[in-house]
C-alpha cells in the first residue's frame, strides 16, 4: 500500500454553537463547516434535501429559447433527432428528452455515435446523414459545445441544431453557430446559473422540465403526466451525476438524493430490468451501487460495441426486450472486465520493463498495438490508483493512436496536453480526465515530453495521495446517532466525500485477526478510556504481523453500522493505520 498524507482539518470555532442550533453532534457540525455550509438553514437543507430547492429551468442560459423551438417542432410534427453521447451521461440524458418529447406528442428519434468508429461528439458526416433523412431539429445531449463544423453542416442544410452540453471549451474559442446553446456555464446577459456543475443528463432534465413549463403557459407548473415522468427522470439524472463524477453539491445533490430514493419505485421498464440484472430490484440503491454495478453495465456496450442498446433499454424497449438487453449488457460488462484485465496486465508489464514505476518519474505513459479503445480510460484510472501519478494509455495501429488519460489533484491534464499540441493531432477534456490523438511516429516523443512536463510542474509530495480527515474524535463519541447522522450527509462523491475521522491514541485491545477469502483483510478491536469498538481494515492483512496487543494507534476511519443475524453494532471502517512512536 502506498503511504498516504494525512491532513486533519482544523477545528472550527463555531462548530459547538452550530451543533446546538441544529441539535446534532459537534462532529457533524464540523463536517458541514468543512464543506462550506455555515448558515443554519443551509445546513438543514443539506441534511434534509427538498425538490422545492431546485433552480427554475428558465434560469439556464438559452433554455427558454430551446424549449420554444422544441415545442414548435412538436406542434408542427417536425422530425426531431436527439444526438447523444455514448456514456452513461449521454445515454440517460437522451432517454430523458426522448420520453419528454414523446409524452408531448413529438416525432423523435435518437442517434448515438460509435465510440471507436466515430469518436466523441458531433461529427459532420453523421449530422449530414441525419439532415438528409428528414430531420428538421437536432438536439445534442452531453456534447457539441466545440462542434464548429457539424453546426455549420446543419445550418447549410437548413436544420436547426440545439446544443445541450456541460463540458468546457477553450477560453479563446468561437462557439458553434447553432440555433442555441444550453449550457450551465455559458455567459449571458443575466446572472450566472446557480449550479455550474450540472452534468449532461442534468441539463436534459432541466430542458424536459422547461418544455413542460412552456406547454403549461410558462406558469412554472407542469401537468401530472410530465410530473411523474420527471420524478422517474431524477433516477436517470442521478445515475449520470454519479457516473460523470460531477460535484455532489447543491442542486446536483438534490437530484441524486431523490433519484437514488426513487430507483426502487421507478416505473421505467428499462430501469427495472437493469436493477434486476444487477440484483438490486426492490433494494435501496446507494451511490456505490450506481458507480460499481449500474453505471458499468450501461457503459459496457458503448465501450465494447455500440451504446444504442443501452439507449433502447431506457426508451422504447418493452419488458421482454428490456430483459434481453439487460442480460446482454451484463455479458458486455464481463467482456469489458476481461479485456480491461488483459490490457492492464500488459500495461503493468510495460511500466516495470521501462522503469516508469520508479520515483523519479512523475507521470506514466504506456501504449500498445490493438488495445481496445473502449477500456483504455479505465486502465488509466487503475494505473493512477496503483502508482498515484497521472497516467495516459494509448492504443496504436499503423496509422493512428488514440489515448485516454487520468490525473491526480493538482495536475491539470487537459492543459498539460494542450502544451504539446505540436506532437498531437488533437486533445480535449478537463483537469482530471482527457483524451488525445497522436500519430504512432510521434508517440515516443510525446511520451518523453509529457513525462518531462509532469516532472517540472508536479511536486513530488502531491504524488502521495492525501487522506482528508474531517475531525478528531474520541471513541466515546462514536455511537448509533452519529452513524445515522453520517448517513444523512450522503450521497457521497465528488465535492461531498465520505467523512473520515481521526481516532488518535487508541489502544489495540488484542492481536488482530486476518479475515476474508484470501486473508487480506484485518479485523481488530481498540479501546480508549474504557469504550471498546470493533474495526475492519480492508486490504490491510499484510499489517497483521506488525501489530501487537497494547500498541497505541492512530486510525483514519469511517463509523459504519454492521448488521449480522438481526443484530446491529457500530464499527470503524479503517482506511489507514499509524503506529504511534514511543
Amino acid at each position: 500500500m502506498r503511504k498516504r498524507r494525512w491532513r486533519i482539518l482544523p477545528q472550527h470555532e463555531q462548530a459547538g454553537e452550530l451543533s446546538q442550533r441544529l441539535g446534532v453532534s459537534p462532529i457533524i457540525a464540523q463536517i458541514l463547516l468543512n464543506r462550506g455550509i455555515e448558515q443554519t438553514d443551509d445546513c438543514r437543507q443539506f441534511m434534509h434535501p427538498s425538490l422545492m430547492a431546485m433552480h427554475d429551468p428558465k434560469l439556464l442560459p438559452n433554455l427558454p429559447k430551446a424549449a420554444s423551438r422544441i415545442a414548435q417542432a412538436i406542434r408542427d410534427r417536425q422530425k426531431i433527432v436527439i444526438y447523444g453521447d455514448y456514456d452513461v451521461d449521454g445515454i440517460t440524458g437522451t432517454a430523458i428528452l426522448w420520453h419528454a418529447i414523446r409524452l408531448m406528442g413529438g416525432e423523435v428519434e435518437y442517434y448515438i455515435p460509435h465510440r471507436v468508429d466515430e469518436g466523441y461528439g458531433l461529427n459532420p458526416q453523421a449530422i449530414a446523414a441525419i439532415c438528409d433523412q428528414g430531420a428538421k431539429l437536432i438536439i445534442s445531449v452531453d456534447c457539441g459545445v466545440t462542434a464548429i463544423e457539424p453546426a455549420q453542416v446543419a445550418r447549410e442544410r437548413g436544420v436547426d441544431l440545439i446544443i445541450t452540453d456541460h463540458h468546457d471549451w477553450p477560453a479563446d474559442a468561437v462557439l458553434p453557430d447553432a440555433y442555441c446553446i444550453v449550457h450551465p456555464r455559458l455567459p449571458g446577459d443575466g446572472p450566472a446559473y446557480p449550479n455550474p456543475h450540472l452534468c449532461g443528463a442534468g441539463v436534459a432534465f432541466k430542458l424536459a422540465w422547461g418544455l413542460g413549463q412552456h406547454f403549461a403557459g410558462g406558469n412554472g407548473k407542469v401537468n401530472s403526466e410530465l410530473r411523474q415522468l420527471l420524478l422517474n427522470a431524477t433516477s436517470l439524472a442521478a445515475l449520470a451525476t454519479i457516473a460523470d463524477v460531477v460535484p455532489l453539491v447543491g442542486e446536483n445533490r438534490i437530484l441524486t438524493h431523490f433519484g437514488l430514493m426513487g430507483l426502487k419505485q421507478c416505473s421505467l421498464t428499462g430501469v427495472r430490468a437493469l436493477l434486476e440484472s444487477a440484483g438490486l430490484l426492490g433494494e435501496k440503491v446507494n451511490a456505490y451501487d450506481v458507480g460499481f454495478k449500474l453505471a458499468p453495465r450501461l457503459n459496457a456496450c458503448g465501450r465494447m460495441g455500440h451504446a444504442e442498446d443501452a439507449v433502447e433499454l431506457l426508451t422504447r424497449a418493452d419488458s421482454a426486450r428490456a430483459t434481453e438487453i439487460a442480460a446482454f449488457l451484463e455479458l458486455q460488462n464481463r467482456e469489458r472486465q476481461a479485456t480491461e484485465k488483459q490490457i492492464l496486465e500488459q500495461a503493468l508489464e510495460q511500466i516495470v520493463r521501462l522503469g516508469l514505476d520508479k520515483q523519479e518519474h512523475h507521470a506514466i505513459v504506456v501504449g500498445g498495438l490493438g488495445w481496445h479503445a473502449g477500456v483504455i480510460g479505465i486502465v488509466a484510472s487503475r494505473i493512477v490508483d496503483r502508482f498515484g501519478r497521472p497516467a495516459i494509455v494509448v492504443t496504436l495501429d499503423e496509422q493512428t493512436g488514440q489515448g485516454s488519460g487520468r490525473s491526480v489533484p493538482g495536475f491539470h491534464l487537459a492543459n498539460a496536453l494542450g502544451a504539446m499540441g505540436d506532437l498531437l493531432e488533437g486533445s480535449g477534456g478537463h483537469e482530471m480526465a482527457a483524451g488525445l490523438r497522436v500519430r504512432p511516429k510521434n508517440f515516443e516523443a510525446f511520451r518523453d515530453r509529457f513525462m518531462e512536463h509532469a516532472k517540472a510542474t508536479l511536486p513530488l509530495d502531491l504524488l502521495a495521495p492525501e487522506l482528508r480527515l474531517d475531525a478528531e474524535a474520541q471513541l466515546v463519541a462514536i455511537d448509533r446517532p452519529l452513524v445515522d447522522a453520517f448517513t444523512r450527509l450522503g450521497p457521497f462523491g465528488q465535492g461531498n466525500p465520505r467523512p473520515l475521522l481521526c481516532c488518535c491514541d487508541v489502544e489495540l485491545a488484542a492481536a488482530p485477526n486476518v479475515v476474508g477469502k484470501n486473508s487480506d483483510h484485518l479485523q481488530f478491536r481498540v479501546r480508549q478510556n474504557g469504550p471498546l469498538i470493533k474495526c475492519i481494515a480492508f486490504k490491510r492483512g499484510e499489517m497483521a504481523g506488525q501489530l501487537r496487543k497494547g500498541m497505541r494507534l492512530d486510525l483514519a476511519a469511517e463509523p459504519v453500522l454492521n448488521t449480522f443475524n438481526g443484530y446491529s453494532s457500530v464499527e470503524l471502517d479503517v482506511k489507514d493505520i499509524r503506529v504511534r512512536q514511543g
